[in-house]
């Protein structure tokens, strides 16, 4: 999904809760052109946002998303998933 995609009211203003934190951590990563996050888990639920350039999301239930500027995915507790940089990136996880 992307963020430009929350709001289709085309309002002055307008909000949407997007996520529920668990943890209170909102992490920065760094990655670059073929760079690779290995696989893991996490333990609770976490959103992760592309901010600017294009990586790979993939996890063990065969979901592939290619994300760009203002793309994100909600990724459930438990389930294997990892990254890949095609171009360099930045994105936020937050727990």
């Amino acid at each position: 999904m992307n963020l430009s995609e929350l709001h289709t009211q085309n309002l002055p203003l307008e909000t949407s809760k997007l996520f529920e934190a668990n943890e209170g951590k909102v992490i920065h990563i760094s990655l670059l052109k073929d760079g690779v996050l290995k696989e893991h888990i996490t333990k609770v639920p976490a959103l992760l946002i592309c901010i600017h350039g294009e990586t790979v999301y993939e996890d063990e239930n065969n979901l592939h998303l290619t994300l760009k500027n203002g793309d994100f995915v909600k990724i459930e507790p438990s389930i294997k998933h990892w990254l890949k940089g095609i171009s360099q990136s930045n994105l936020i996880l937050i727990k």
